[in-house]
C-alpha cells in the first residue's frame, strides 16, 4: 500500500490527547485496545450521535484536531479537496506524482507480477518448514516478501534484497534501531538508489522506474535523477511496511477462530472477499491520517472553520454499523464491501492493485503450504510493533 498511505501518521505522533468537547469525555487519544486483535471501546462512543466531530486537545502541545471516525466523514475527508495535505493547502507536486505512478501501478501489472509473487512467496514457506518452530511468521514470511516484490517492481537485481530489506527495515522500524544506524540505512539506501537510476537511464528495462522514465521522456517532462530517487525510496518504504502490516495482522485475525482457516481451506474462492474483509476488519492502523481544511465545512451537524486540523481514524470508520450489517463479525463473505482501507478519491491509495494482489497470493500460498497453521502463542500475548505507521505485530510465532 503506497503513496497517501505512507503520509499516515507514525503511532504516537499525534502525542497523548484529551477529548475537549464535554459531550465526549473520552479520554486520552489515540485509545488502546484491550486485546490486540480488538477495537477500542472509545471508537463506538466517538461514532455515537452525541459525539459529532469532538475536538481533541494534544498534551504535547499544538493547536487542537478534529477526530473524525465516521464512515460518512471519514470518506468526505479522504475525497474532498478542501481537506489538504499541508497546512498551506497546495499539494500539486504529490498530485502529479501520484498520477504518473496510476499509469504503471496499474491492476494489469499487479495480476502480471503474481507469478513472481508467488515463487517469492513458496521460497520463503521453503525457508520456514526447513528451519526451527515455533517460526515467526514475521520475519519469516511477512517481512521479507512485500520488500521482495518491490525489488522485483524497481528492477534491482536478487542479490541485493537483502540489502534492500535491511534498509527498508531500519527506515520504518526506528524503535529497533539506533540514530545513527537509522542515518546511515538511509544514506546507503540514497546512495544505492541513484545509482539504480541512472544504471536504467542507460539501461532500461520493463521495470518501473523504466516505465516512469520513458513516460516523462516521451511527454517532454524528464524528471531530475533526485526526483527518480525520491519516488524510488517512498515505494520501497510504504509499500514494505504496509503491506508486510497487513500478512503479520490477517493471519492472526484468521486463527484467533480456527473455523475461518478452515472455511477458507474448504473454499479457496473465498479468498479474494476474506482479504478484503479482513482488511477492513483491522483494528491495529495507527492513530490516524491529518488533513487541513481549505475553507469551512459541515459534517456530523456542525461547521468545522477553515484552518482546522482533522485526524481521521479509518478502522473506527470501517466498524461503522450505518456503513455495515454487523460491522463487528468478521464476515469472509462479505460482498459488497466498501470499507476505506485504502483512503478514498484524490487520497486513495495509488498501489493498492498490488497491495491487493500480495495478500490474495500470500494467504493463497499459506492455505496451501501450511494448511495446519495455528499461533503457538494466545492472541492476546501479540505485541504491537511500534514506531509504524500502520501498527503491525512485532512477531508472529506459528506452528503446523
Amino acid at each position: 500500500m503506497f503513496a497517501d498511505c505512507c503520509s499516515q501518521l507514525r503511532r504516537g505522533a499525534v502525542g497523548d490527547a484529551e477529548v475537549a468537547g464535554a459531550g465526549c469525555p473520552l479520554g486520552a487519544f489515540p485509545y488502546v485496545s484491550k486485546h490486540p486483535l480488538e477495537p477500542p471501546e472509545e471508537w463506538a462512543a466517538l461514532r455515537a450521535e452525541g459525539c459529532p466531530v469532538p475536538e481533541v486537545a494534544l498534551r504535547a502541545g499544538g493547536a487542537p484536531v478534529r477526530v473524525l471516525a465516521r464512515y460518512a466523514d471519514v470518506h468526505a475527508m479522504l475525497s474532498d479537496p478542501r481537506f489538504a495535505r499541508d497546512p498551506g493547502g497546495t499539494g500539486e507536486q504529490h498530485q502529479l506524482w501520484r498520477r504518473l505512478l496510476g499509469r504503471v501501478l496499474t491492476g494489469k501489472q499487479a495480476a502480471a507480477l503474481r507469478p513472481r509473487i508467488a515463487a517469492i512467496g513458496h521460497a520463503l514457506v521453503d525457508a520456514m518448514e526447513a528451519g526451527p518452530r515455533p517460526a515467526d511468521l514475521m520475519a519469516g514470511f511477512a517481512d521479507p516478501l512485500p520488500v521482495r516484490v518491490i525489488g522485483v517492481l524497481l528492477g534491482v537485481p536478487e542479490r541485493d534484497w537483502e540489502r534492500f530489506a535491511y534498509w527498508s527495515g531500519a527506515l520504518y522500524g526506528e524503535d529497533r534501531y539506533g540514530e545513527r544506524e537509522i542515518a546511515a540505512a538511509g544514506e546507503d539506501l540514497m546512495a544505492y538508489l541513484g545509482d539504480h537510476v541512472a544504471r536504467k537511464r542507460r539501461e532500461p528495462g520493463d521495470d518501473l522506474i523504466s516505465q516512469v522514465i520513458g513516460i516523462t521522456d516521451a511527454a517532454g517532462r524528464s524528471l531530475p535523477e533526485a526526483v527518480l530517487v525520491r519516488i524510488a525510496r517512498g515505494l520501497m518504504v510504504s509499500g514494505h511496511e504496509t503491506t508486510s502490516s497487513a500478512i503479520g495482522k490477517l493471519v492472526p485475525a484468521l486463527l484467533d477462530d480456527r473455523a475461518r482457516w478452515r472455511r477458507l481451506l474448504d473454499d479457496r474462492s473465498l479468498v479474494r472477499t476474506a482479504v478484503e474483509e479482513l482488511l477492513r476488519f483491522d483494528v491495529n492502523r495507527g492513530p490516524g491520517m491529518p488533513r487541513y481544511l481549505t475553507e469551512d465545512i459541515e459534517l456530523g451537524g456542525e461547521v468545522i472553520p477553515k484552518g482546522s486540523t482533522t485526524l481521521s481514524v479509518i478502522d473506527a470508520a470501517n466498524r461503522d454499523e450505518r456503513m455495515f450489517t454487523d460491522p463487528d463479525e468478521l464476515d469472509l463473505g462479505r460482498s459488497p464491501n466498501r470499507h476505506i482501507s485504502f483512503g478514498a478519491g484524490a487520497h486513495s491509495c495509488v498501489g493498492q492493485a498490488l497491495a491487493r494482489t500480495e495478500l490474495q497470493v500470500a494467504l493463497e500460498i499459506l492455505l496451501e503450504r501450511l494448511p495446519g497453521l495455528d499461533l503457538a502463542v494466545p492472541p492476546a500475548e501479540l505485541v504491537r510493533r511500534e514506531g509504524q505507521l500502520t501498527g503491525g505485530f512485532e512477531r508472529v510465532p506459528v506452528v503446523w
